[in-house]
């Protein structure tokens, strides 16, 4: 499945910590394939640390395994180690100040992107098939991008969560990383529901998605798009927020952000734990969101949902950058950059849609994705075209 593609091995170096597993399913679908699991996912006999010693010290050791582990390991995948994960899961940088940085092997001194960082090093290095990770902002979407892998985001839902740490439970997914299509659609052929043929022929590029990213960016993708543009049925152009995917942006990080104080505002408080700064700032605007200011902003996701789900059904595609531009270079991303990539990863959390993306071009000899989003349940039919589409 490939070699490491700059001569590094070093599991430390890539966010890698190994792991002695049995081998089962030697026959089966995956069989032969390594797989790295984000530190998000129980294991049986082992705490699970979300990326921080805190969690780690104040959280017993798993009963059994997450169900999608078991499920990939039945299917014959081997389990190679577990993956340094960004704080609770809450960045998309993929710097973890405890663990450190893994590399980006596409773009040595620039960040692999976060937070399944370790999950898309290790298989960018040639160290592992199988990325598993989660995706709630954009946790498998910006690493495939910056990391120049295929990554998916399933419709919410579709894929258990079961033994995985949450962090905002409404937009959680499992979803996970590979260096080429045919890989990624074997892994959906285990943990998918099965599904009925679904034909995705119709093309809509998303204006306003293509002008958040950067010139260069939008230049890098043309040839891509015209490749993949033959393919379809039909291809038009369309704005999908009309009020603007900032507005966007803004409504799902306080809907996020509340959910993330939901789900660990009492945990932290108790622990006061250990954590980088820009994680801390994010948590503490969570416990400052009033309930009122939630319950609306809420209601307003749920409009723009229904909005979205609209504009994407049966056999109709949507097309956008995968990330603003290529990978920052360590420590130089802002609170600027996640607005900036909030403004595209937000509308497959919003609508709850499934979203593929795939290496389309190269700035300065850094990867840069392109993403398709496709109707509720498509996931399979998704995983399929861009099988074809990338071949």
């Amino acid at each position: 499945m490939g070699a490491d593609m700059t001569g590094e091995t070093d599991p430390a170096a890539h966010g890698l910590w190994p792991l002695e597993r049995p081998a089962r399913g030697a026959s089966a679908l995956l069989s032969g394939l390594r797989l790295t699991t984000k530190d998000v996912f129980d294991l049986a006999g082992l705490p699970t640390g979300a990326g921080n010693p805190d969690w780690l010290r104040t959280h017993p050791s798993a009963d059994e395994d997450a169900l999608v582990v078991r499920q990939l390991e039945h299917a014959g995948a081997v389990h190679v180690g577990r993956t340094v994960s960004d704080e609770l899961a809450f960045s998309l940088n993929g710097e973890n100040m405890h663990y450190g940085t893994p590399r980006n092997p596409r773009a040595p001194g620039r960040i692999p992107g976060g937070s399944s960082s370790g999950a898309a090093s290790s298989v960018a290095a040639g160290l592992a098939d199988i990325g598993l990770g989660t995706d709630t902002s954009g946790s498998i979407r910006v690493p495939a991008s910056y990391c120049g892998l295929f990554g998916i985001r399933p419709t919410h839902g579709l894929v258990s969560v079961r033994g995985v740490v949450p962090l905002a439970p409404e937009f959680d997914t499992v979803g996970w990383l590979t260096r080429d299509a045919r890989a990624l659609a074997q892994v959906g052929e285990v943990l998918l529901p099965p599904a009925g043929p679904e034909k995705l022929t119709d093309l809509v590029l998303l204006t306003d998605a293509f002008d958040c990213a950067d010139p260069r960016a939008q230049k890098a993708l043309a040839p891509a798009l015209a490749l993949i543009s033959r393919e379809f049925r039909s291809v038009a152009s369309k704005t999908l927020a009309s009020e603007g995917l900032d507005r966007w942006a803004g409504i799902y990080r306080i809907v996020q952000s509340a959910a993330v104080w939901e789900t660990h505002g009492a945990w932290y408080r108790r622990t006061n734990p250990r954590i980088h700064p820009n994680i801390a700032e994010r948590i503490e605007f969570a416990s400052a969101i009033s309930v009122e200011q939630v319950n609306d902003m809420r209601a307003q996701a749920r409009l723009i949902r229904e909005s979205i789900r609209s504009q994407v059904y049966e056999g109709r595609v949507l097309c956008l950058p995968t990330t603003p531009s290529i990978a920052p270079h360590i420590g130089a991303a802002d609170q600027r950059t996640r607005q900036r990539l909030l403004a595209l990863t937000c509308i497959a959390g919003l609508g709850g849609l499934p979203q593929i993306t795939a290496p389309a071009g190269d700035i300065e000899n850094c990867p840069f994705g392109l993403s398709l989003i496709g109707p509720p349940g498509s996931d399979r039919a998704l995983l399929s075209l861009t099988a074809r589409l990338w071949r």
